[in-house]
């Protein structure tokens, strides 16, 4: 058998709502691990480092070239039994969690990932685009202040837009907008008839005619260019949407500046996004983390397919506060405090953030699964085995695997700064 501890090449990819050429923190990443035959192009928008064993780019052994999928698949124990166990459905050598950089540039699609049901469903009938059965709930943790569109605002906070937003309150039959008014303003009303209004609201304003919609987001778009902006309508979202429309002309997706939350994060916050919760990334770079799956529903800021119908049967109309979808940190269980854990809701993954200070060390315990880390700053060490004999040298970019059952000390002897290290990983 293998050493636990190995480095692995992630694979890199480009996208238009990437950051350009060395901006990218991806392109960053990958150029200073010195990622095989990669060269930064200022041409091309790099979007996402991936760090996992789906099929669409996987991950490969840096010492060999191997798919890391193929190396676990020969050596299960890396994997781990507890693991193997409770994601039978998994292919053999995937992993159940897949983990990523994203640099985002340019707002990516208003989307939202389907349940493990609806994927199934979904996979059936249409395989080529949605490749896989899996369910996508997510994690993402913000490497830079970070921006997006996530979750249904709070009803009351919806109904305020819709009164002072003309244009959009000009989509919709005028009897859901009344009814849905008067839900979200009344005291008495149940949580599910505000859903069910919401629904309704939501769904006329996304199947309406494209021509009137056209019409009313460059209405809209004409007024705030002319400085005509109504009470109640903050200069915050009057900047987002004039950057949306110079992304995305005229998109539906525009009005979900009124209607989903309008989050910031700054470096070190992250956000939980269960199957069904619409969102959109607007600018930054985050870690984000997720099940085994590459399943999106598409509904606006995109130039891939939409998949309206789905996406209407899909979303979970669950209006809530942005603190409701904030993951807060929780101790992890090492040597010290520089671990920070954010624990989602889910089986099939978490994620610990390590900070590591000049000429210290920090051990964190066997897990009952696999990871995956990454450096993002600092150089250091990290070694293992039963008398911590074997060591591994890191420094920025560098991606290694950890199998299961295996504790590891991360170690700032390299560096003058801290060594930053993000670990996804999974427990049994």
């Amino acid at each position: 058998m293998g050493p636990a501890v190995f480095k692995i090449i992630p694979a890199t990819l480009t996208y238009g709502w990437g950051k350009q050429g060395k901006e990218s923190r991806v392109a960053q990443l990958a150029t200073a691990s010195q990622i095989p035959d990669f060269k930064v192009d200022e041409g091309t928008a790099y979007a996402e480092l991936w760090m996992g064993t789906y099929p669409k780019a996987p991950a490969k052994l840096r010492s060999s070239g191997q798919l890391l999928s193929e190396h676990l698949e020969s050596q299960p124990a890396l994997i781990g039994s507890p693991i193997l166990g409770k994601f039978k459905e998994a292919p053999r050598g995937e992993l159940p969690f897949l983990f990523k950089v994203l640099s985002i540039g340019k707002a990516l699609s208003i989307q939202i990932h389907p349940d493990k049901e609806s994927a199934e469903k979904l996979h059936k009938a249409n395989p080529d685009m949605y490749g896989d059965p899996n369910h996508k709930p997510e994690m993402a943790l913000a490497i830079t202040p970070f921006s997006a569109l996530i979750g249904f605002r709070p009803l009351k906070e919806i109904a305020h837009y819709v009164k002072s937003v003309p244009e959009l309150n000009s989509v919709p039959p005028k009897e859901v907008v009344d009814k849905f008014l008067s839900v979200a303003e009344s005291s008495g009303a149940s949580k599910e008839d505000g859903k069910a209004a919401l629904k309704d609201l939501f769904a006329s304003i996304i199947t309406a005619d494209e021509n009137k919609l056209k019409e009313a987001v460059q209405a809209l778009v004409q007024r705030y260019k002319a400085g005509k902006v109504n009470d109640g309508e903050e200069q915050e979202l009057v900047k987002l949407v004039l950057t949306l429309d110079s992304q995305f002309p005229s998109d539906v997706g525009i009005f979900a500046a009124f209607i989903l939350n309008y989050i910031h994060l700054s470096p070190g916050e992250a956000i939980f996004i269960a199957a069904g919760t619409p969102h959109g990334y607007i600018s930054g770079d985050c870690f984000e983390c997720m099940a085994n799956s590459d399943n999106i529903i598409h509904a606006g800021l995109t130039p891939d397919e939409k998949d309206i119908p789905n996406f209407i049967s899909s979303v979970v109309y669950n209006p809530v506060p942005p603190s409701e979808l904030m993951l807060q940190p929780q101790p992890f269980k090492s040597s010290s405090d520089a671990s920070t854990l954010f624990d989602p809701p889910i089986s099939e993954l978490s994620i610990v953030q390590i900070k590591v200070g000049k000429g210290r060390k920090e051990e964190h315990h066997p897990l009952g699964g696999p990871s995956i880390a990454i450096v993002t700053e600092g150089k250091g060490t990290v070694t293992w085995g039963a008398t911590a004999g074997q060591t591994l040298d890191v420094g920025p970019g560098d991606a290694f695997f950890i199998g299961a059952g295996t504790g590891v000390t991360f170690e700032n002897k390299l560096g003058d700064g801290e060594l930053l290290v993000c670990r996804a990983f999974v427990e049994n």
